[in-house]
């Protein structure tokens, strides 16, 4: 039986080691970090509405980051309704609407930055029925904005998950294993 040389044995024991600490990485028991989620919404999903709101307000589970937060209004016709920019306090967003709403069909889309780094969105609807009130007016200049033009809003996924960097590691150490048995093998022959 060959002895294996000292390149193969150093790449070996380097290839265990690497596993021990991938293992214990993995083994190590860490706080769950879910996506960050609507809690809350006023006016509230599929409300029917006598009075038309002036802001809209969307309360998360998690603090949202001011500068990637987006909360559109659109009308039936899929125009946007006239807002403010988002005001961001800890994890509630307003949007003040700058125009009275007509009776009609409406919708909230929103896009937020999780605290994983990943961009969460969301759409839903309500209805503005108000008996003195008047059908909603198309807005002059108003803009297309459906939940998916949201999604294209400025906003950015700031990097990798939890996900791909343990696929990472788990390639380098395979990689690193393979290595190893490779130089095994060639230094049997």
């Amino acid at each position: 039986m060959p002895v294996p040389s000292r390149r193969a044995s150093a790449v070996a024991r380097l290839s265990v080691a690497a596993l021990a600490a991938v293992l214990v990485v993995l083994g190590v028991p860490t706080p769950a970090r879910a996506h960050n989620s609507l809690r809350s919404a006023d006016p509230a999903r599929d409300a029917t509405l006598s009075t038309a709101p002036t802001q809209i307000t969307l309360e998360f589970a998690e603090r949202l980051d001011p500068t990637f937060t987006t909360i559109v209004v659109t009308d039936a016709g899929k125009l946007r309704v006239a807002t403010g920019a988002p005001v961001v306090a800890g994890a509630r967003g307003t949007v003040t609407l700058t125009a009275p709403l007509g009776n009609g069909a409406y919708t909230v889309a929103y896009r937020v930055v999780s605290a994983d780094g990943h961009p969460v969105q969301g759409s839903y609807p309500f209805t503005v029925a108000d008996p003195q009130g008047t059908d909603a007016p198309a807005p002059p200049g108003g803009s297309a904005a459906s939940p998916e033009a949201v999604a294209a809003a400025p906003g950015k996924d700031t990097g990798l998950g939890v996900g791909a960097l343990i696929g990472a590691v788990v390639l380098v150490v395979l990689a690193t294993a393979a290595g190893a048995l490779w130089w095994r093998r060639r230094a049997h022959r």
